[in-house]
Formats: structure tokens, sequence, C-alpha cells
């Protein structure tokens, strides 16, 4: 079964998560940095998993409306499907998971750098279990 890679892009860091071979679980991989040639990243990343589905979190306003960040997004996709011309690229709602990963980051007692450095990772992984779970269901 194809890999599903998984990226919650924000303005400082990118995290990435990506599906087990039969799409049940998300795990996080790594955080890229979006002010440096994070793509070059991403090549070795889509390597290594052998033609994944890139699912990229799209970030919607809380009525559920797409507001300049999701169309910074689309754009931003653009350049991403001009690389990889042959990947298939999916959108998936990303509200709250920033928010959901800092939160159980704070309960679980992480200390505030800590959580600056988990955070986006875990960000992605929830993006992709809440995308892998809607496909089950």
């Amino acid at each position: 079964m194809q890999r599903i890679i998984a990226l919650d892009i924000g303005s400082v860091r990118i995290g990435v998560a990506v599906s087990d071979p039969l799409g049940f679980f998300a795990q996080g991989v790594t955080v890229l940095l979006a002010q440096t040639d994070w793509m070059e990243d991403l090549d070795k990343i889509m390597a290594k998993y052998q033609d994944p589905k890139l699912l990229i979190g799209l970030p919607r306003r809380t009525d559920g409306s797409e507001g300049p960040e999701a169309l910074k997004m689309r754009d931003l996709t653009k350049t991403i499907k001009a690389r990889f011309p042959n990947t298939e690229i999916e959108f998936w709602d990303e509200r709250f998971t920033t928010t959901i990963a800092q939160q159980m980051l704070i309960e679980a007692d992480v200390s505030r750098s800590g959580r600056k450095q988990k955070v986006d990772k875990i960000a992605a992984t929830l993006l992709l279990q809440s995308y892998l779970d809607g496909r089950r269901t």
C-alpha cells in the first residue's frame, strides 16, 4: 500500500509525519526549517518512501472557510507539485492541530524549549492520524 507523508507547513517550521505501510498509524518523522531550502530535505524523504502520497495541512478559519493563509498554502502547493509532478497531493483540514499538540506537550510537562522543538512534528502526526482515521469511517 502507498505510504502517505503529511506536511504541517508553518512560516518557521514544517512538521513531517508518515503513515505505516498499511495506512493505520501516523508517526512523526522530522521538523524542517521553513527558512532553508527544505525542498531538498523533502526530496530525500520522498525518495525514502518510494512514491508516497502527500497530505498537506490546509489552515482553515474556525468557521471552516479559507482565509489568506489557506491561499498561501495552495500557492506553495503549486511549487511542490511542480517539483513532484507524479505525486498525488491532497489537502486536509489542520485546524487546531498545533493547539492540540501544544496542550499535549504541556500536559506531559515538557519544557517550553522542548515544546518548541517537538510541536510541529506532533501537529503533523495529528494531521495525518486524523486523515487516516477519516478514511476508515
